[in-house]
C-alpha cells in the first residue's frame, strides 16, 4: 500500500473540511460519496491510502453511519476496497482493470462522437477544458492539467446529451485517474496527448464528427498502449 505523508495527508483532509459546505443541511451518502468521488480523481487520495473515517467525519460534519454508506457507494465503484480488520483503502488498479476501463471509454465515447448528428456541435465544455490543460501545461502544474485531460473526456462523453451517461462517465474517469497517480512521469504521459485534444476539438468545431471519432479512438488505442507500458508491475499486484 502506499504510504501517504503526513502532511499531503493533512492537506487532503483540509481541502476536505472545504466540502463541508457544499453538503448542507441534508446531507446523504450519496452527497458524501459525491465529494469524496470528486476528491479521488483530483488526485487528494492516492491509491492505497487508508482513509480514516473519524478524520473525515470531522472533516465534513458527518456520521459514521453516513459515511459507511458512501464507502459502500465507492467501493461497489471500484474506488474504494473495504479490508477486514484493517479498513477501507482507495483501491490500486490492476492491469486487468484498465484494460476494460478503455474498452468502456471507447465504446462511450467515440459513440458519443458517431451520434452527434447535424452540426454546429455544442463543444464550448470541450473547448474550455482544452484551453485549461493547455494552461496548466505551460505552467509545469501537470496534475492540473491530468484534471483538464479528464474533464475533457467527460465533455466528450457529455455531447450525448445523457444524464445516465455522464453519470457512469464520472465513475469511470475517476476509477482511471487511480491509474494516472502512480505513473511516475505525468509529463511524459500528460503532454503528448495536448496536441491531440486540439485536433478532435478543431474537427467538431469545423463540424466533422467523423473525423473527431477517427482521431478519439486511435487517440484512446494509443493512451492504453502507453499506459500499460509504463504501468508498474507491482501495481497489478493488490
Amino acid at each position: 500500500m502506499t504510504a501517504v505523508p503526513a502532511a499531503d495527508l493533512s492537506a487532503a483532509l483540509s481541502d476536505l473540511a472545504a466540502d463541508r459546505a457544499l453538503l448542507g443541511r441534508t446531507s446523504t451518502a450519496e452527497r458524501v460519496a459525491a465529494v469524496l468521488r470528486e476528491r479521488i480523481a483530483q488526485g487528494s487520495f492516492p491509491p492505497g491510502t487508508r482513509l480514516s473515517e473519524g478524520r473525515i467525519c470531522t472533516a465534513l460534519g458527518v456520521s459514521r453511519n453516513t459515511l459507511r454508506e458512501a464507502f459502500r457507494l465507492l467501493t461497489h465503484e471500484r474506488l474504494l476496497v473495504h479490508r477486514l480488520n484493517r479498513g477501507t483503502f482507495v483501491r490500486v488498479l490492476t492491469a486487468a482493470d484498465i484494460v476494460d476501463i478503455y474498452r468502456v471509454r471507447r465504446l462511450v465515447e467515440c459513440a458519443a462522437l458517431r451520434g452527434l448528428g447535424e452540426p454546429p456541435y455544442a463543444v464550448a465544455e470541450v473547448r474550455a477544458a482544452v484551453t485549461a490543460g493547455e494552461r496548466a501545461a505551460a505552467e509545469g502544474r501537470w496534475h492540473t492539467c491530468s484534471t483538464a485531460n479528464i474533464r475533457f473526456h467527460q465533455a466528450l462523453a457529455a455531447l450525448a446529451g445523457s444524464a445516465r451517461t455522464d453519470e457512469m462517465m464520472r465513475g469511470v474517469l475517476a476509477e482511471l485517474r487511480l491509474a494516472f497517480h502512480i505513473m511516475k512521469d505525468p509529463r511524459r504521459f500528460h503532454d503528448p496527448y495536448l496536441s491531440r485534444n486540439q485536433a478532435i476539438t478543431d474537427a467538431l468545431e469545423a463540424g466533422d464528427a467523423a473525423r473527431a471519432e477517427r482521431l478519439l479512438a486511435a487517440y484512446l488505442d494509443d493512451s492504453l498502449r502507453q499506459l500499460l507500458a509504463a504501468y508498474p508491475r507491482e501495481a497489478s499486484q493488490e
